[in-house]
């Protein structure tokens, strides 16, 4: 198998940079558009790759892991690139379910770095590592270091580490879900050892020596140290244990901002797969809201920051499986907006039924751009009309983006 020298033309969905051969496409992990390459091919994968001619728009990593961990894989690409290969994200998602749309620049919401980690521990000989998978391989990279961390968490690792050792299972590995809360750590220790019930005055002791808000292993609290506490635009709300947030602050007042504004003078609003209230607090302000979550935990935290007041207007609630029981025309008929944010699967179900209601606006907010594009071709189908559509970045480094997309029925 002989060298052969590549001319990379554009970077696809995962971050790897393309040449366009004879031979059909060549994905080439870690290079940029413009670079000239010698690697071998296999498969269409190029291997022992060596740059001959370098783009002017790479750069250092800031990160020591950065060729190791499958996590944050674009530390080599400039900002101002970088932000404009996450606006390509989305737009190609778009042209590929056969939408042409103006897409705004991407919005950098990445300050503070990550408040919600979800690591990995795991045993290598004798030695626990707390981290993240390597690219394309079960190999744990250790986090200590990691420069997408919020400042605390970082901190946090080393004890994190010890504290994940003492019931981290002999075989597999253990999931560790942390976030930075305005009263501390929250932890959520998962798949953790099942006699760990044994280890509760340790793992007591541990919590108070690393000052942590809570710890909870395989889902029930063991020791809450003081109530971990998200402050959504003044209103206080404590998440289930390793219960689903934006993972950085500042995501979600860029994506609360764009939800606002989508939604304008909207009187009444309903806000679709909700979580624990991130949306529906704030359009509560400005108007009366009817929530709708299928997580069990996700609803009772936004029942109980609910039960204090608030100077909100009207907020009703429901726990429903949207993806078996979506809200159906006459339910979506009393509502001037609508608000969905789904998971990665996307709200086809829910999205064909907005199809054929009145809703004036519909506010799509999504982490994947796939499914996005599925769901707004579904809502053009029906009538509406695309007004924007706005990429929101907060995995740095990472091919992930957010999107909120405003439509309206004229």
């Amino acid at each position: 198998m002989s060298e052969q020298e590549l001319i990379i033309s554009e970077l696809g969905h995962r971050g790897d940079g393309i040449a366009q051969t004879d031979n059909g496409p060549v994905y080439v992990a870690g290079a940029l558009p413009g670079e000239k390459v010698r690697a071998k091919v296999v498969n269409g994968r190029a291997t022992e790759i060596s740059i001959v001619t370098r783009s002017q728009d790479r750069v250092s990593p800031v990160c020591s892991h950065s060729e190791a961990s499958g996590s944050c894989s674009m530390q080599h690409l400039a900002e101002k690139p970088y932000l404009e290969w996450k606006r390509d994200l989305v737009s190609r998602a778009l042209k590929g379910s056969g939408i042409e749309a103006f897409v705004s620049e991407a919005v950098s919401a990445t300050a503070g770095g990550r408040r919600r980690a979800v690591l990995t521990a795991g045993r290598a000989g004798r030695h626990v590592i707390l981290g993240y998978h390597g690219k394309a391989s079960h190999k744990l990279v250790d986090a200590a270091g990691c420069k997408a961390l919020s400042p605390d968490i970082e901190k946090a690792l080393p004890g994190l580490k010890q504290l994940a050792a003492k019931v981290l299972p002999k075989k597999g590995e253990m999931r560790v879900t942390v976030l930075a809360t305005t009263s501390g750590l929250d932890v959520a220790l998962d798949k953790a050892d099942r006699n760990y019930d044994r280890m509760i005055a340790e793992l007591s002791q541990k919590t108070i020596e690393l000052d942590l808000a809570r710890l909870s292993v395989n889902g029930e609290i063991l020791l809450e140290v003081r109530a971990p506490v998200l402050d959504m635009d003044g209103i206080d709300v404590v998440p289930a244990p390793g219960g689903f947030t934006q993972a950085t602050h500042a995501a979600e007042d860029a994506l609360s901002r764009l939800v606002l504004d989508g939604v304008g003078k909207a009187r009444t609003v309903a806000d679709l797969f909700c979580g624990v209230g991130t949306f529906a607090l704030r359009l509560a302000r400005q108007a009366n809201v009817h929530a709708v979550e299928g997580d069990a935990a996700a609803i009772a935290a936004l029942d109980r920051a609910l039960r204090r007041p608030q100077g909100l207007k009207k907020v009703t609630f429901e726990r429903r499986d949207l993806f078996r029981r979506p809200l159906v025309r006459e339910e979506l008929e009393p509502f001037d907006a609508v608000v969905f944010d789904p998971p990665r699967a996307g709200a086809q179900a829910q999205a064909e039924l907005l199809a054929r209601s009145k809703v004036k606006t519909i506010v799509a907010v999504s982490c994947n751009p796939a499914t996005f594009a599925r769901d707004v071709r579904l809502l053009l189908y029906g009538g509406y009309t695309l007004q924007s559509v706005t990429p929101v970045d907060q995995f740095q480094y990472s091919p992930h983006i957010e999107v909120v997309a405003v439509l309206k029925r004229e």
